[in-house]
């Protein structure tokens, strides 16, 4: 079985790729700050599940997990990583405070960073290929009010899905990035009824996206089928930056 290690794999997108993952037939570890009442159900159901306690950003914690989680996953070849953790706080840039915004570039860019170092140094270990799947936002590229800041960071994810690709990809090691739009996940959940339904409007597909939208990209990313690409960015938003 390979092996995938998944951030942020507590709730929303991040516990759907994880149930997605092992429905695929792979070994799965996760990562979060704090174990939820799902995650403990998937442990006790399956031996093809760990999940262990990390601070994203924290770059001991995260060189201590993905050691942890190898070790778990024993013979099992480690194949990817999908960086899925981040926060998004919200506030116009001239009232946001620093400790806010250093929280946030730390998680979302750092903690990619940090995890995606540890992993290729498994996988040159290994000598093996590998998949590495950042999840960015369209917010990275088309921006939005109230939101420099979370803009910044998953533009910086790009970046570095970008440089990763071409320092990696003699070594048979992809690295993409998947944007999705709105997701009716927990991190949608504060917006107001107002703001729901004109993004809703603004949407060609009249409605917005699911997990269930963006599950089966990171599944053919993962698969052999996506050797020859690497150093992309897909768009899932149900056409709402075209």
């Amino acid at each position: 079985m390979k092996h995938i290690i998944v951030t942020g794999g507590s709730r929303g997108l991040g516990l759907a790729i994880v149930n997605h993952l092992l429905t695929q037939g792979y070994k799965v570890s996760a990562c979060s700050r704090t174990q939820t009442p799902a995650l403990e159900v998937l442990e006790r159901n399956t031996p093809y599940f760990k999940w262990f306690p990390c601070e994203i950003g924290n770059p001991k914690q995260t060189s201590l997990f993905v050691k942890e989680a190898c070790s778990w996953a024993g013979d099992s070849q480690l194949w990817g990583l999908i960086n899925n953790a981040g926060i998004a706080k919200e506030g116009v840039l001239a009232t946001f405070p620093n400790i806010e915004s250093d929280a946030l570039l730390q998680v979302n860019l750092n903690g990619a960073l940090y995890m995606a170092r540890e992993v290729l140094r498994v996988f040159l270990r290994q000598n093996s290929a590998g998949r590495i799947i950042n999840i960015s936002s369209i917010i990275g590229s088309r921006g939005y009010t109230g939101l420099a800041a979370y803009s910044a960071s998953k533009a910086g994810l790009d970046g570095l899905t970008r440089a990763l690709a071409r320092e990696n990809g003699r070594r048979n090691i992809t690295v993409n990035s998947i944007a999705p739009g709105y997701l009716d996940t927990e991190m949608s959940s504060t917006l107001s009824a107002k703001k729901r339904d004109q993004i809703i409007r603004r949407t060609p597909m009249n409605r917005l996206g699911t997990v269930e939208d963006i599950t089966p990209a990171i599944s053919f990313l993962l698969s052999n089928d996506a050797d020859f690409i690497t150093g992309q960015t897909l768009t899932i938003d149900g056409g709402i930056t075209n």
